[in-house]
């Protein structure tokens, strides 16, 4: 390609309204332009970077055995209505309707119409295992969409659905994914991690996410650096403490703490570690007639270090809490507690609460909690001396670095990343739902086990941005550069020499199968070579009559902080001995 023919729109300052590095380098680099919010135009440059990782997906899944298929971008309600997902997913589900008045939506996955296909077209057990994808538009309707690509309202994703006829074959199949989800991303360039993911309502272990390792990333990644344990923040284990319950040793004592309603703040004006105070987090759960009246409520105490986050997940898998919970109100509060929330704890309570302590508070003594008397603190709090053990312990809590790795391998780390895939077991959630069975070796019904695959597409360009740019722009891996080479001529409408030197070598280049670019617009050296390293094409080659009078040229790499003259000669062998490092 010659940069005369292609299209390429580059800015000197980003927008004002982009907010993270990849959104102003893209904007920048004139990869994408906005069109509303959340919704943006890609441009040749984005476009071709999608491709290449269109292209990557696409070899990679032929390969594991799936097959490509294209579902609607515009679906019929009644599928999601089936299932339940038409109410139930909310106002990110854009629902439109046609000129007859039908129900219509815009699709952000494609589970239903995706059922309804193998409940019509797979009829035995002989025809499974099948594994459909398709690389197609998607929709969310984002109450705020920000950071450009990265939560967008508009996107382009991978999705995949295999249909198997027992557990054990589906399994089969999520491994045979979560191996091509692998080689994918080996393929990106990138530095990754697939870490354990949570797989909420629907139950189960398997199920993984696959991260870009980003300062920027908006999700905790907990791993442990001795060995392959790795998982989100929803996910990741807190061990209990070792060893037994420490005895007291301090009387229970009341103190003033006027003013201070934080774990924090009673822990500096006490003088005491953070880690000794105790935190009262107070929720509800409401039992419900058939009516969906409200017939009765149970309010519940939980209690965590205070140093420590609660992990609303965790919470979601207590026996009690796991129908749903809420916050509970200051009215439920103060009729509980007698106080208002700051000074709450779970001795001398107005009526009884069901009380649930993380594992670490249960192994604690001579702690400090709210006395639930206003600008008062309780210390020296003790198990079976001073309150009852808790109905339950459970894990609570957020894991923090240092804590011992589940595995028993090692101390827990965390570093920030970005999902860009995820793999998940599914069951028969879907096939239930909609009766989508099959007929197994004795002629009856079974329902299709089923497991989804995706991939951003369009956000994995942004994630690979946050994690490789610096002060002069972008710096694409070589497998999903919008170009891999960028040949820069200095003069050359003014020279014939360069001019015949840098066609050449672009037909050489060409030739060898190498994805390069000529810069043929005739601009001047620094405000050519400030647009590459913008849009941050991988090796730049430049061509001058004084190099060219010596067999010379400079090739540098966009993370080489200086050129390296190569004979002319010898550049296509030293540019491909660069592309394999």
């Amino acid at each position: 390609m010659k940069a005369s023919q292609f299209f390429i729109s580059t800015l000197k300052e980003a927008p004002a309204d982009a907010e993270v590095v990849s959104h102003k380098l893209m904007l920048r680099a004139g990869l994408i332009k906005k069109l509303s919010a959340g919704i943006y135009n890609y441009m040749p440059l984005g476009l071709r970077v999608i491709r290449k990782v269109e292209a990557i997906v696409r070899e990679e899944m032929n390969r594991a055995g799936a097959v490509e298929l294209c579902m609607p971008v515009v679906q019929p309600a009644e599928l999601w209505q089936e299932t339940g997902r038409f109410d139930a997913m909310g106002p990110e589900l854009l629902r439109i309707k046609d000129r007859h008045g039908r129900d219509y939506v815009v699709q952000p996955t494609s589970e239903e119409v995706v059922t309804d296909i193998a409940r019509q077209e797979l009829h035995s057990y002989k025809q499974l295992p099948k594994n459909f994808y398709q690389i197609q538009t998607k929709f969310r309707d984002e109450r705020r969409p920000r950071f450009g690509l990265m939560r967008g309202r508009e996107f382009v994703m991978k999705d995949a659905y295999s249909f198997d006829r027992d557990p054990a074959g589906a399994q089969t199949s999520y491994q045979a994914m979560a191996q091509a989800y692998r080689r994918i991303f080996d393929r990106f360039g990138l530095r990754y991690r697939a870490v354990a993911a949570d797989s909420g309502a629907i139950g189960g272990d398997l199920s993984e996410e696959f991260q870009v390792i980003a300062a920027t990333g908006e999700d905790a990644i907990v791993y442990c650096p001795q060995s392959d344990y790795a998982a989100n923040m929803e996910k990741a284990e807190a061990l209990a403490p070792q060893g037994p319950r420490p005895a007291a040793t301090q009387p229970l004592q009341k103190v003033p703490t006027p003013g201070k309603s934080t774990c924090a703040e009673v822990a500096q004006l006490l003088g005491v570690p953070l880690a000794s105070t105790v935190k009262s987090l107070v929720l509800a759960t409401d039992r419900t007639n058939e009516a969906g009246d409200i017939v009765g409520t149970q309010i519940w105490l939980l209690l965590l270090r205070g140093d420590h986050d609660m992990n609303e997940v965790k919470v979601g898998k207590v026996a009690g809490l796991d129908q749903g919970f809420r916050f509970a109100t200051q009215a439920e509060i103060e009729a509980h507690f007698g106080c208002k929330p700051g000074y709450l704890g779970p001795i001398g309570l107005q009526k009884p609460v069901k009380v649930v302590a993380d594992r670490e508070v249960a192994l604690m003594a001579d702690w400090i909690c709210g006395a639930n008397a206003e600008n008062h603190h309780l210390r020296g709090v003790n198990w079976v001396r001073d309150l009852p053990e808790p109905d339950a312990v459970a894990d609570l809590r957020n894991v923090v670095a240092g804590d011992r790795s589940p595995d028993g391998k090692g101390e827990l780390a965390i570093e920030r990343g970005i999902e860009v895939g995820h793999v998940f077991y599914l069951g028969t959630k879907y096939s239930r739902a909609m009766n989508a069975t099959f007929l197994d070796e004795n002629g009856k019904p079974r329902h299709f086990e089923m497991g989804c695959y995706g991939i951003g597409i369009t956000r994995l360009p942004a994630a690979a941005i946050e994690q490789n740019h610096d002060e002069r722009g972008i710096i694409w891996p070589d497998a999903i550069a919008p170009f891999t080479a960028v040949i820069c001529p200095i003069g050359m409408e003014r020279s014939e020499t360069v001019r015949a030197a840098a066609e050449k070598l672009y037909a050489d280049l060409c030739a060898a199968g190498i994805d390069v670019l000529l810069d043929d617009r005739g601009e001047r050296p620094g405000a050519m070579f400030a647009d590459w390293e913008l849009i941050g094409v991988p090796h730049r080659i430049v061509l001058s009559e004084r190099g060219l009078k010596e067999a010379q040229v400079e090739y540098q790499h966009r993370r080489d902080t200086v050129a390296t003259k190569v004979a002319l000669a010898d550049i296509l062998a030293h540019l491909e001995g660069r592309m394999r490092a």
